[in-house]
């Protein structure tokens, strides 16, 4: 007898098929002596349109909606642009896998999808749909390598465990499916002009809209204001050195009158160096990659690149077997790989010049379980690429040099401050002047990150007597808050707006973040990207240069909307965190998706209602 095994696409299949030596090809599966390998091409099922469950919904019309299937029902996808046309190269699979399901030597079946809420959706809907009665049971595996293949086929679930991510997977479908479609059409028919202009109305969409539309308001009403600082050159006994102006907390200042009577009264005069403190600080590496900081830290690094595409590389080295699985959202990685891990560093640090630097550790910071959600963070594999594309080369070498600078010592700082002070006519004027020393370089020796100059201080000691010989004003202003990137606007998304990124990000703090927050988001490791691009592709955002502004159609859409809710990061979050909640059988699917089918028809008589207003000249829509 022989197990079937289920891959999300041909790629994948075949690297099963390689680990299992399947090595009879045929027509859309593989086959060996144990094993039968066949696979999807992603989603091979879409859900019904509305015209498919009645006949009469073929022509938007405002009277037909809030429009709610009693049972929402599967179909072959369709080929894009034609809505009613069957793709057959979905169906021929469809009918492969069905066949192959039923065949007398078959006892069971494996599911080997992507282990995420939409790779078991693309699975149960396929098994539901050809009418499975076969026993099912799921592979947990982070990479497909064939040392991971072997031992996910020793430690199979059954479909029944797999029941709270299945149920999660439907509803998040229904529920998009429901809010895109119901909000889509009325929303378009209420306020849209213009052949083809559609307005796209969705759960993510909306909120990540408002974000860029807060950022953009934000600009808007920043009035730049002036400030002043006041620098002074002192002349010690071992050389020159510079200070800044400081009152209590402050170092920038409004009145320029103020700041240069104060110039006027230390004018040439001696100082004294009140203090010098020196502080050793350590630098840890950057926690490893999960999806948003990786598609982040490309975004920034590199020109051209977008969220959208670092996600399809990642995917592309997936595929290759060259990375663990890349659409994650933990930044540690599971105890239990401590050995593999070993393992892959040992692979990829050889030859290195700072070899001897990197040592294998078990650190928390590495291995924590309890940061792990789902799939631990981005890794390379043990297998060494032989033929990779400039662009897979970037975010490949991006992700092996994240990975082996966990297991290097932290660079180290020495920071110096001075305090000088000169006698002022009532009070004394005090004057800061900082250095930083490299004093060891730590994994910055591996780092492609740019490394700091030295702020080099002359050695200067307590009560050393100086001397004010240049006093300078310069005049700055206040710079309002900077457009949203992809960088910044996938962080904002990962944790619903709730911290704002900074160029220097605290790792700790960003863990704490994320912890606190787990499951409330807008949107998902896998799909953020596809919510950015969406964006721009309904003309709601574009791009200019890294930075993303909001285009007149979409600040208008957000202006006229009625259902805030729609518009609320904290909304999507509780959403989101009830998807979450659902797959760890913390809320009944049938409870949350009745809430929101009650929210649709509210929100859809509540647009019927609202007043006239016009985004842009309307010809009838028709599915």
């Amino acid at each position: 007898m022989k197990t079937l095994i289920l891959a999300e696409k041909p790629s994948v299949g075949r690297n099963i098929g390689d680990a299992l030596k399947c090595k009879i090809r045929k027509d859309g599966y593989l086959e060996g002596e144990d094993y039968i390998i066949t696979w999807a091409f992603g989603h091979l099922l879409t859900l019904y349109d509305c015209k498919d469950y009645d006949k009469v919904m073929e022509k938007w019309d405002m009277n037909n909606f809030p429009y709610i299937p009693k049972e929402f029902k599967y179909k072959v996808k369709t080929v894009s642009g034609y809505n009613s046309k069957a793709d057959t190269g979905a169906k021929k699979q469809l009918n492969i896998i069905k066949a192959l399901v039923e065949r007398n030597d078959v006892e069971k079946i494996i599911t080997a999808t992507d282990y995420d809420r939409e790779g078991e959706l693309i699975s149960t809907i396929i098994y539901k749909y050809i009418k499975v009665n076969k026993p099912i049971y799921r592979i947990l595996i982070n990479e497909w390598t064939e040392d991971e293949i072997k031992r996910g086929l020793n430690n199979l679930k059954t479909d029944k465990d797999m029941e709270n991510l299945q149920y999660a997977g439907v509803s998040r479908q229904w529920l998009d499916w429901v809010i895109g479609i119901n909000f889509t059409t009325v929303s378009t028919l209420k306020y849209a002009r213009g052949k083809g202009n559609v307005l796209n109305i969705g759960r993510v969409v909306m909120p990540t809209l408002k974000m860029v539309y807060d950022r953009e308001k934000e600009i808007e009403k920043f009035k730049s204001e002036r400030y002043f600082e006041l620098y002074v050159t002192f002349k010690s006994p071992n050389g020159k050195y510079k200070g800044k102006f400081f009152h209590e907390k402050l170092e920038k200042f409004p009145k320029k009158e103020s700041v240069e009577k104060l110039k006027e009264e230390i004018e040439g005069k001696e100082g004294i160096v009140l203090s010098v403190t020196e502080e050793l600080k350590k630098e840890v590496p950057p926690v490893l990659f999960n999806m948003t900081n990786l598609q982040g830290y490309m975004t920034s690094k590199h020109k051209g690149w977008t969220a959208d595409k670092a996600l399809k590389v990642a995917q592309s080295l997936y595929e290759k077997k060259l990375i663990t699985y890349p659409r994650t959202s933990s930044t540690a990685l599971e105890e239990s790989l401590k050995d593999k891990a070993k393992k892959v560093l040992d692979v990829h640090k050889k030859g290195l010049d700072c070899e001897e630097d990197i040592k294998f550790s078990t650190s928390k910071r590495i291995f924590n379980n309890d940061k792990v959600e789902s799939h631990s963070a981005i890794i390379p594999t043990y297998i060494i690429p032989k033929a990779l594309n400039l662009d897979e080369v970037k975010l490949y070498e991006a992700i092996k040099e994240r990975f082996l600078v966990q297991f290097m010592e932290a660079a180290e700082f020495n920071i110096t401050e001075v305090i000088t002070k000169i006698q002022g006519a009532n009070f004394p004027r005090l004057f800061k002047t900082k250095g930083k020393v490299m004093v060891k370089e730590g994994y910055l020796k591996l780092s492609s990150e740019k490394k700091k100059k030295d702020e080099i201080l002359i050695p200067l000691e307590k009560d050393m007597v100086v001397k004010n010989i240049s006093s300078k004003i310069e005049e700055k202003s206040t710079k309002p808050p900077a457009h949203h990137t992809e960088k910044t606007l996938l962080k904002a998304m990962e944790t619903c707006g709730k911290n704002r990124t900074s160029k220097d990000e605290d790792d700790k703090e960003e863990e704490a973040t994320l912890e606190v927050l787990k499951g409330y988001s807008i949107g998902t490791a896998a799909t953020r990207a596809e919510i950015i691009k969406k964006l721009k592709d309904a003309k709601y955002i574009k791009s200019q240069g890294k930075s993303l502004l909001i285009t007149e159609k979409g600040n208008k859409i957000i202006e006229i909307f009625p259902i805030k809710e729609l518009l609320d990061t904290d909304y999507t979050g509780r959403m989101e965190k009830a998807l979450y909640d659902i797959e760890k059988g913390e809320m009944d699917k049938d409870v949350f998706l009745n809430y929101i089918f009650k929210f649709t028809r509210g929100g859809v008589e509540k647009i019927k209602r609202d007043r006239f207003v016009t985004i842009g000249v309307s010809e009838t829509q028709k599915f």
